[in-house]
């Protein structure tokens, strides 16, 4: 990997664009090859280096010096000014050359939803079952932290987001697609070009490669040349079908034993469902599958269960930030007294959500922030006919949020915190949102 890289950056003048955690481990492999002509950092927050021979530019005008480099590894999440062909230098990506090195080994997964727990499962199954296997990517490990720990036999389960798909001209050997949803528009301002940043993961595959695909997100004719295997929970014509909680695969035919794992819901069966079948693909027996699946544990703030207080069972589903994951959460939770919804506002639509919660039992919608006033507006001026609207709490914080909940939900029912809306611009991120969930509603 670091010849691949030397190679590369021969004698060019070098720029990493963003000097976050991908950012950081970029200048660490980069410092390592010696072999660029210059090597500088650029980043909107100002960052000092202690490295003298490192140039480092930062404020407002971070991105004005892009054509005075040969290269830029561009940290995901930076917004261009401008389409990347309008400039003269190049782009590229720590995971555009981490992918290009290690192609026939990577198991690359994205999705709008599921691909941190359909990612998990699969390491944490390799893993149990003895098979060689590393984790990197969108997960919070950047791919060059783990090249000491790869070697031939090596499989590499890689999380893709849609940021670092974007602008790579690569895709991943075997390439997992679980499904896409409208979001993050506020970074990409139309469906089509979220879609077809997400689409990156198959468009560069070559006929030996292997996509795995959702039948509702199947490639258009003629734009994807692997071998194509579908999954849906719907339609008989799939490769992996999900009925209920049965699996049909191939040859293999298996039942999720659902009382002995801790996925709960609907969804987390059809990310199971993914993972059977790359785990067929790979060779492992069904009692291998199984054995590591009730081990696994789910990760933070995805329909988590954290604890009851004062007889309210309280369920964390932090990374909820659009309306069909809350729809799900609501499916897979039974007596739910509660449910928080609200975050930033990036404009997707809540048509579907809304006609859910309409139909649905819950006795206390809790609405807050941006997007919890824009639903309940909505609800109020277009969906006359919306069941029992003096169900709809509208609150302003997450605080007043559990507050009103603590107070309206029954003993005995469930309390979700399901926002169906980003968490910036008041928390971090959703990890933040979701812990400062479990520190309003467990005493400490």
């Amino acid at each position: 990997m670091l010849n691949i890289l030397k190679q590369l950056v021969a004698d060019k003048k070098i720029l990493i664009l963003g000097y976050g955690r991908e950012g950081r481990s970029t200048l660490r492999r980069l410092l390592q090859t010696d072999t660029y002509a210059s090597l500088a950092v650029s980043d909107q927050s100002d960052i000092s280096l202690e490295n003298p021979s490192v140039q480092f530019f930062s404020g407002p005008t971070y991105m004005d010096r892009l054509d005075d480099y040969d290269l830029i590894f561009k940290s995901p999440g930076i917004v261009l000014p401008r389409d990347p062909s309008a400039y003269k230098c190049r782009f590229t990506s720590q995971m555009e050359v981490f992918i290009s090195a290690y192609q026939s080994q990577i198991i690359g997964i994205t999705g709008t939803k599921g691909k941190s727990t359909v990612t998990t499962l699969l390491y944490h199954i390799l893993k149990e079952s003895g098979r060689d296997a590393v984790l990197a990517g969108n997960i919070g490990i950047p791919a060059f932290d783990i090249l000491e720990k790869i070697n031939a036999e090596t499989k590499i389960i890689c999380e893709l987001s849609c940021h670092q798909l974007e602008y790579i001209h690569v895709s991943p050997h075997i390439s997992v697609l679980l499904n896409i949803h409208e979001e993050h528009l506020d970074h990409y301002g139309t469906l089509e070009k979220y879609i077809h940043s997400k689409q990156q993961i198959y468009l560069h595959q070559k006929p030996e490669d292997l996509l795995l695909c959702a039948l509702s997100a199947l490639p258009a004719k003629g734009t994807c040349r692997s071998q194509i295997y579908t999954v849906s929970d719907r339609f008989s014509t799939a490769d992996v079908l999900l009925s209920g909680s049965h699996i049909r695969f191939e040859r293999g035919d298996y039942q999720i034993p659902v009382k002995d794992i801790h996925l709960l819901g609907h969804h987390n069966h059809i990310d199971i469902a993914f993972d059977y079948a790359l785990c067929h693909m790979l060779g492992l027996s069904d009692e291998e599958f199984e054995s590591a699946l009730k081990s696994y544990e789910p990760l933070p703030h995805r329909l988590h269960f954290i604890g009851e207080h004062d007889h309210i069972r309280y369920y964390d589903d932090s990374i909820s930030t659009i309306g069909d994951t809350t729809i799900q959460a609501l499916k897979s939770v039974p007596h739910v007294g509660s449910v928080l919804i609200g975050g930033m506002d990036r404009g997707i639509e809540y048509e579907d959500l809304i006609t859910y919660l309409s139909g649905h039992p819950v006795p206390h919608i809790i609405l807050m922030y941006d997007t919890g006033k824009r639903i309940y507006q909505e609800i109020h001026r277009n969906y006359p006919d919306f069941c029992s609207p003096e169900r709809l709490v509208l609150v302003d914080t997450l605080e007043d949020a559990v507050a009103a909940a603590r107070t309206l939900t029954s003993p005995g029912d469930a309390c979700i915190l399901s926002p169906a809306a980003a968490s910036y611009g008041v928390f971090k991120n959703f990890e933040e949102r979701g812990d400062m969930f479990q520190k309003l509603v467990l005493p400490q």
